[in-house]
């Protein structure tokens, strides 16, 4: 009898609903978490230089704006390079209270993707805290989901990130965000997790995969969690070691999907053949800098964390904002949460308890439901393509891929597009990751069919300035291949949606050296 199953679920339950009957309060909620930031950091070198004291003050004393025009006036926007080179590389070295009070323990080496070097992003035992916390609130949301069976939350549930096992530096340690709070979760939640302590700790990803493969038959999993491409790796092993028609097979109880970082759309496909029945896939949104929003009800989108140790602005995604390469401009508009509208595309500013303030995350977003608080990541400020006034995005690229899957039945692993010159005029170069048989022509037209029904710019611009799209299909492990090249497998790495500059170069002579 699950027992515990149904008082977890019992008590989950009550606890989502006292949630759901609370007023979302965005305003209020978000003066306080700034309130909260700026009072910790007033004494750190960031404070002081800034005017922490005088911003403090006015959030305190004055009106519902005021200490926000004060904040703009004072504080510059920092994208990664500026306040790493201006600050984090400081803490980095060991020094106390730069951007954040105390030393700095972690750092999270991220580069989103796999189009530059590493990133070391600050992690506080605050961030840490935060993250936990709003993991915890995230399991309370679960109580919505009223289809989920109760000894379900007596199962396991298998993350697949980066190693635990971090390179201490000096007097801190670095690692994967996934790895860093892994090695960080409750006493209480240990006898749930998989893969256990010994595996996470492997940085070798195909010993990892290879172990867990080894250990699968003796789990009983009702969670995954992690990236959707890794997991279709992982699955796919499985079934084939054990010859299995799908997973469930051997995980009958496998009944919720947790994903974060990319969009499910290109991945949907290739992931149900895996699956023998229905499963409950729910997003999160937890960058390097901070778990940022939750999927907190069955049909809604990502759910904007207010009140954990972050504080937004966003920045409208236009050009009156960003160049043609996505690069920020001088003194751009931004706004508070509560005066953002639905349905428009911003850029992504958070101040947070880990030492970055008006930090420009590099995600795009769209509100889809204001009252909620609701989200959807839209894409990146510098991952879009616009040669010629298209103004084609990831979502929109997204959106084509998984329809065109859909209507094919193809199952696309993962692609990229380049922006490139057709002379007189311009092209899209599409590069499609599928292991299934297909025709590149049947599947270029739909691709751009699909887009002009999506994209009015782009579907003007085809009659005019984009004079042509090409499709190339290649095999999935040529996708696989460059990132382990790049060393970016596992973990939170993706593949870009958009290769710009040097990656264009590198990426065509590796498909001429390997795939030609």
């Amino acid at each position: 009898m699950a027992v515990l199953g149904r008082l977890l679920k019992s008590s989950i339950k009550f606890t989502s609903t006292i949630q759901q009957i609370r007023k979302i309060k965005p305003a209020k909620w978000q003066k306080k978490a700034f309130t909260k930031l700026i009072s910790k950091a007033r004494y750190t070198q960031f404070g002081e230089k800034f005017n922490f004291e005088e911003i403090l003050s006015s959030a305190i004393f004055e009106g519902d704006t005021e200490f926000y025009e004060k904040y703009k006036k004072y504080v510059p926007i920092y994208d990664y390079s500026k306040i790493y080179q201006d600050w984090w590389y400081k803490a980095r070295l060991g020094e106390k209270n730069v951007c954040w009070p105390g030393k700095v323990k972690y750092f999270a080496l991220s580069s989103g993707t796999s189009d530059a070097a590493s990133k070391a992003i600050p992690v506080t035992k605050d961030m840490i805290k935060a993250i936990q916390r709003t993991s915890i609130n995230q399991i309370i949301t679960l109580g919505q989901y009223t289809s989920l069976p109760a000894d379900l939350y007596e199962k396991g549930y298998l993350m697949l990130g980066g190693s635990t096992a971090l390179n201490e530096v000096d007097s801190h340690y670095e690692g994967d965000l996934s790895g860093i709070t892994t090695g960080t979760i409750p006493i209480w939640f240990q006898n749930f997790y998989k893969p256990g302590q010994k595996i996470s700790a492997l940085k070798d990803w195909e010993n990892k995969l290879e172990d867990i493969t080894i250990n699968a038959p003796n789990w009983d999993i009702g969670f995954l969690a992690g990236v959707p491409a890794w997991h279709t790796i992982l699955l796919e092993r499985i079934i084939k070691r054990y010859n299995l028609n799908n997973i469930h097979e051997m995980w009958p109880n496998l009944t919720a999907f947790a994903w974060g970082g990319v969009s499910l759309e290109p991945y949907k496909q290739g992931l149900e053949k895996l699956f023998g029945k229905p499963v409950i896939y729910i997003e999160t949104y937890m960058a390097s800098e901070g778990f940022l929003a939750y999927q907190d009800r069955p049909d809604g989108n990502l759910r904007l964390v207010l009140n954990r140790g972050i504080f937004f602005e966003f920045i409208p995604f236009n050009e009156n904002n960003f160049d043609e390469d996505g690069n920020l401009v001088s003194n751009p508009e931004t706004l508070m949460v509560q005066d953002v509208e639905e349905d428009i595309d911003y850029a992504l500013l958070i101040s947070t308890c880990a030492g970055a303030w008006r930090y420009l995350i590099g995600d795009t977003v769209k509100f889809t439901d204001k009252k909620r608080m609701e989200i959807k990541i839209t894409g990146r400020t510098k991952h879009f393509l616009s040669l010629c006034g298209e103004h084609l995005s990831v979502d929109n690229m997204n959106h084509a891929i998984e329809i065109v899957s859909k209507d094919l039945g193809l199952d696309i692993r993962e692609f990229t597009v380049i922006g490139v010159k057709h002379p007189p005029l311009f092209a899209h170069q599409w590069y499609i990751a599928t292991d299934d048989k297909v025709d590149e022509q049947q599947l270029c037209e739909l691709i751009d069919k699909k887009i002009c029904e999506l994209n009015d710019d782009y579907a003007v611009e085809r009659k005019h300035g984009l004079k042509n799209i090409f499709v190339k299909a290649l095999p999935s492990q040529a996708f696989y291949d460059w990132m382990k090249m790049k060393g970016k497998v596992g973990g939170q790495h993706k593949f870009p949606r958009v290769l710009k500059g040097k990656l264009i170069d590198e990426w065509e002579t590796f498909l001429k050296e390997n795939y030609s």
